[in-house]
């Protein structure tokens, strides 16, 4: 190719939500918007708006001449007017009275409204899928002992399903806060240029009719609310709420991906990996996590992305400038293409990713010596021994064995020190016992299938109702 393109459409997307943002999209919601409108005034009595206007409307909606619109973009460097121009084109009873008493902001941030609403929609419908992806795969691994890491040190033992319950929990706070951002979602509406209505009260001469062509105007385009305050354009604080659900979508992912990556270096776990998939061109052998590490970058994109909705929103100077518009085009769009694939490649790791079982249960019982000193010093503490002596010894041997582990390559030895050594009262039966123990990985198991019946499983019955509406 010989010109650069957009590289998130063109490899980071998918086709729905490229659709949600193309330009048929974006142009069809102005003329939904001008209908919406001219439907309204009329209804509220507008006598030069005829219903044979707004069927040539209606019948033209998908009729989109973009080369003439582009014409006359050149001419005005008006995007709203070119197409106004281009619609009246294709409706000519309907010409005078197309955008009549709005502004551009009436009709484009109405759009930048409805088709969020539509994206947000899909990343619902990520969410979902992912969550199942999840819910497969904790019931699937949830009984699996193996290493929980503090400080990426070996700590406590946990269970492989348990841990991926951290990252469902998670992403079901990202649901929950879509679901309040749909609760609380509102149209512009039609307020007029600076937010007052002034032109619509000029053209209505009633206050009351004014009011009602606010939600009637919404209420045409499937929205049962209006922001009851605008300026020129609605609050720039809301893109920043959008933008926030989907930075901290993507800051789950990422924290999701990162640990796929640590833990496939140590060999538990390994993302899905193709039968012709190259790792790396010089070293054969090399099956890289490929797919989390593309995760992490694009993660990262969304999350810096959301320091602009922040300047936007700060510097958007009284009533409106529009430095807002290149910047809104860019990321708005970006975010959830972004935000969409994520989801959707994570939603696969979990569908594919293979738990290496008996490497797990190695891992842990190398290190297994040193987590259940602890459970050692209690029982001989419990057969009359003295609980500081016992520390000392313990710490001791603990202290020794590590250094040969690491400075001669050694196995782990320390159980066998331990069980021979005559001060501390404990027989190989007592040693057998502990180590066998299921109370290491405590309530790991218990804790999964309560989060999965009492948090996720209803969490996605809800999610895939609404889906199905």
């Amino acid at each position: 190719m010989s010109s650069y393109e957009d590289v998130v459409s063109s490899r980071y997307s998918y086709e729905e939500m490229k659709g949600v943002f193309s330009d048929q999209s974006i142009f069809r919601t102005w003329r939904l918007c001008w209908v919406a409108l001219a439907e309204a005034e009329h209804e509220l009595g507008l006598k030069q708006i005829t219903k044979e206007m707004i069927a040539e409307m209606k019948k033209h909606i998908d009729n989109i001449d973009f080369a003439a619109a582009k014409e006359k973009e050149k001419e005005t460097q008006h995007d709203v007017m070119a197409h106004i121009y281009a619609y009246g084109l294709a409706c000519p009873k309907a010409k005078g009275i197309i955008h009549l008493g709005a502004t551009s902001q009436c009709i484009k941030c109405n759009t930048d409204l409805i088709l969020q609403h539509q994206a947000i929609k899909v990343i619902r419908q990520d969410l979902i899928i992912l969550l199942s992806a999840l819910y497969h795969l904790i019931q699937r691994t949830k009984h699996i002992p193996t290493l929980s890491y503090t400080h990426y040190q070996p700590a406590q033992p946990t269970t492989i399903g348990r841990r991926f319950c951290t990252y469902a929990q998670d992403y079901l706070a990202d649901l929950k806060e879509l679901g309040s951002i749909f609760e609380d979602y509102a149209l512009r509406g039609v307020k007029g240029a600076t937010g007052t209505q002034a032109s619509y009260l000029e053209l209505l001469g009633d206050a009351k009719k004014v009011k009602k062509l606010d939600f009637l105007f919404a209420k045409k385009l499937g929205f049962k609310k209006v922001f009851p305050i605008t300026t020129q354009t609605y609050s720039r604080k809301f893109d920043i709420r959008i933008a926030s659900l989907l930075a901290s979508i993507c800051a789950t992912t990422k924290k999701f991906a990162t640990d796929i990556r640590l833990l496939s270096n140590i060999g538990i776990i390994e993302e899905p990996f193709g039968n012709d998939q190259v790792g790396s061109s010089s070293m054969p052998y090399k099956r890289n996590p490929m797919k989390s590490e593309q995760l992490c970058a694009l993660c990262r994109k969304v999350i810096n992305n959301l320091n602009d909705f922040y300047d936007v929103y700060s510097e958007q100077w009284l009533e409106r400038t529009l430095d807002d518009s290149a910047i809104r085009r860019i990321d708005i769009p970006q975010n959830f293409m972004l935000a969409d694939y994520v989801l959707r490649k994570t939603a696969g790791i979990c569908q594919g990713l293979a738990v290496f079982e008996k490497h797990s249960e190695k891992l842990l019982m190398q290190e297994l010596p040193f987590l259940i000193t602890e459970s050692i010093l209690v029982e001989a503490v419990k057969k009359g021994a003295s609980r500081q002596e016992m520390h000392e010894i313990i710490k001791k041997h603990a202290f020794e064995v590590a250094k040969e582990i690491k400075e001669q390559g050694k196995e782990n030895s320390l159980i066998q020190r331990l069980e021979a050594d005559h001060r501390i009262p404990l027989g190989t039966d007592d040693f057998n016992r502990i180590m066998a123990s299921k109370s290491l990985i405590g309530l790991s198991v218990e804790q999964a299938d309560d989060f999965c019946k009492k948090e996720l499983e209803p969490a996605i019955k809800a999610g895939k109702a609404k889906l199905s509406k």
